[in-house]
């Protein structure tokens, strides 16, 4: 093997972490295949490739330079992470186990495709817990959830992580945020231990005992407390942020504003779950598309499901994707900014084109369809490869810096 691949500026970086791929010893203009795998936890293997040239020194750089084809085409230092797909059809890459690491093994093939002789290769290690970060398993009263702690004594401001409607305890974005300075609860509420998947009733109670766990933590800042979900994660968040005290700042992801599906029981009220129609479901390829069967958020069947996020003195932000195809977050999203604004609430909005429901931390690749765990079908979440990898990195950027502002934590360290 004549090429060396080098990952820079370290081989083992945080998974959220941008690296630098470069490839040196080829021939002059040599056309190689650069390819990417890794294979999860459950052994599924997930796989990228693109095609380039060596410039006339015989390296490649690929920050500047363009892939030919291949999984994407054009300048994309990060395109062979976030455009990696799996074997098998329906299958998303989520990190179960925090503590180890990805390990992407990188290879450059001769010509452009697939045959080509091997030049070289290298293996790195993308981790989602920093070097003195801590994992603690939390079983405190009903409270089933995980707390990551940042490196160093704090205090630091703490936040309550939440994804939808899968359920489980889900803890690889909060691994990331504690490496980036905020103690995070990963909370559980659906299908986890003895949860069930299909509650009679969600409690706002039960959200509120993390809160308060989060505030006794000696390492937290029991003033600074943010709140930030995913999909149904983030309506309970939002609930969490109207009517809990102590949420400074909340981060809805691909959320609607309205509480779905689950009624909710929150200080002597009771939201119930809105209304939906399964004739208006949709058959796509092999998936199920939701986005139509939710009402139009004005409809009056509507309004009283609605979250009262203008009781909240929080501030707020709202992420979501135009071609999400699970529910139009867009279109509910615009209607709790609007009420948040008539009440001279502080709302930031920003609506991604091309973007799926599916909104991660950088670099993990667009999950466009995959079977839903409570339900056993495969859903379809929608979303555009290059599109998507865009937003994901803009919207990380934006939920640590509204994080950092409107929870006073000035630290923009990335501990390794």
């Amino acid at each position: 093997m004549a090429a060396r691949i080098a990952v820079l500026p370290s081989p083992v970086c945080l998974y959220d972490d941008p690296v630098q791929v470069t490839v040196e010893g080829l021939s002059p203009l040599q056309a190689v295949t650069l390819r990417a795998s890794l294979e999860d936890e459950t052994g599924e293997l997930f796989q990228a490739s693109a095609y380039y040239r060596a410039d006339g020194n015989g390296e490649l750089d690929l920050t500047r330079a363009a892939s030919l084809g291949g999984s994407y085409a054009g300048v994309e230092p990060m395109g062979l992470l976030w455009s990696l797909q799996a074997k098998t059809p329906l299958r998303r890459l989520a990190k179960r186990n925090v503590l180890t690491p990805f390990c992407v093994a990188y290879e450059a093939h001769e010509g452009h495709g697939a045959g080509g002789r091997l030049l070289g290769s290298c293996v790195s290690q993308r981790r989602f817990l920093a070097e003195g970060a801590r994992r603690i398993p939390v079983r405190e009263g009903r409270l089933k959830a995980t707390l990551f702690l940042p490196p160093g004594p704090g205090p630091f401001p703490g936040l309550i992580d939440l994804y939808g409607s899968g359920g489980g305890l889900v803890e690889y974005r909060a691994s990331l945020l504690a490496n980036r300075g905020f103690a995070t609860l990963a909370l559980a509420y659906l299908a986890f231990e003895d949860f069930p998947a299909f509650p009679a009733f969600f409690e706002l109670d039960y959200f509120g005992e993390a809160v308060e766990f989060l505030q006794k933590q000696q390492q937290v800042k029991a003033s600074a407390i943010g709140v930030l979900g995913l999909s149904k994660g983030a309506d309970m968040g939002l609930a969490l942020a109207a009517l809990w005290p102590g949420i400074k700042a909340a981060v809805s992801i691909s959320g609607s504003g309205f509480n779905s599906f689950i009624p909710l029981r929150a200080k002597g009220l009771t939201i119930p779950a809105l209304p939906y129609d399964l004739e208006k479901t949709k058959a796509v390829g092999d998936a199920v598309d939701f986005s139509e069967i939710l009402p139009d958020p004005r409809d009056p069947d509507a309004l009283g499901c609605r979250i009262p996020v203008e009781k909240s003195s929080s501030k707020f932000l709202f992420l979501s994707g135009q071609d999400d195809r699970n529910w139009q977050s867009e279109r509910y999203c615009q209607e709790a900014v609007q009420h948040l604004q008539q009440n001279g609430r502080h709302v930031e909005f920003y609506c991604y084109p091309g973007a799926g429901h599916l909104l991660e931390p950088p670099y993990l690749p667009l999950c466009r369809e995959s079977i839903h765990k409570l339900f056993g079908l495969a859903m379809l979440w929608g979303g555009k490869w290059k599109e998507h990898a865009k937003a994901q990195e803009d919207a990380w950027q934006r939920i640590q810096n509204f994080f950092r502002q409107h929870l006073q934590d000035s630290s923009t360290k990335s501990y390794l």
